[in-house]
């Protein structure tokens, strides 16, 4: 039913992720410099994400923690955030390799936030909607609360954008995120150094689950 509206925003992603690869270059140069005096190798975090209809993709973007158990770093996610860390975030200048992803087809724009390959099983069916589409650099959801958001509001907002998503929806998301990052609102969740983990809708038990970080989760 939607297929003009993909095919015309897969376009319009690959125009503004090259034209913003473009434009960014000296902000990335900056940024991977300063990672790596801060922190050290390695300048990029990457891991394994879901996309599009569940299928794995190697998410990048600029690593904000130390690594855990190495070099001495302190154990514990709010320790092994560093304040250069805590600042990308809360600009989300981390997220700006992400245009990579949206170049080689695997994220878009705008979509809901790839989560963690672990919670794939623990998603209702009516949750698992969230994959129909690309996932996004910001969504429904970055713009309505982030982290601050509990994981049933999040996917209700992420289900709510696959059902609603057009031009109009995705051009109103991307203007409220510039207000969003200029205020820097929602960034942690209550408690936590950036979100909670999903441990599905029958409460499974963390030790079942097993801990994930919040460099993941994120």
């Amino acid at each position: 039913m939607r297929r003009p509206y993909d095919a015309v925003k897969r376009v319009l992603d690959v125009l503004v992720a090259t034209v913003g690869l473009l434009l960014a270059t000296p902000v990335l140069a900056a940024v991977a410099v300063a990672v790596l005096i801060t922190m050290g190798r390695p300048v990029l975090f990457r891991q394994a994400r879901p996309g599009r209809h569940g299928r794995l993709f190697e998410l990048v973007k600029f690593r904000s923690m130390t690594v855990g158990g190495e070099d001495g770093a302190p154990d514990g996610d709010g320790a092994r955030l560093t304040p250069f860390g805590r600042w990308l975030r809360t600009t989300s200048l981390d997220e700006l390799p992400q245009l990579w992803n949206v170049l080689r087809g695997e994220m878009s724009l705008v979509g809901p936030r790839p989560l963690l390959p672990a919670y794939l099983n623990r998603y209702t069916p009516e949750q698992f909607r969230r994959h129909d589409v690309r996932p996004g650099i910001t969504g429904l959801q970055q713009v309505y609360g982030r982290n601050a958001l509990s994981w049933d509001e999040r996917f209700a907002l992420d289900v709510s954008y696959v059902r609603r998503r057009s031009f109009g929806l995705d051009l109103r998301i991307l203007l409220r995120t510039v207000r969003i990052v200029v205020r820097r609102d929602g960034i942690t969740a209550p408690g936590v150094a950036t979100a909670s983990e999903f441990l599905g809708t029958r409460e499974l038990a963390a030790a079942a689950a097993g801990h994930v970080s919040a460099e993941d989760r994120r």
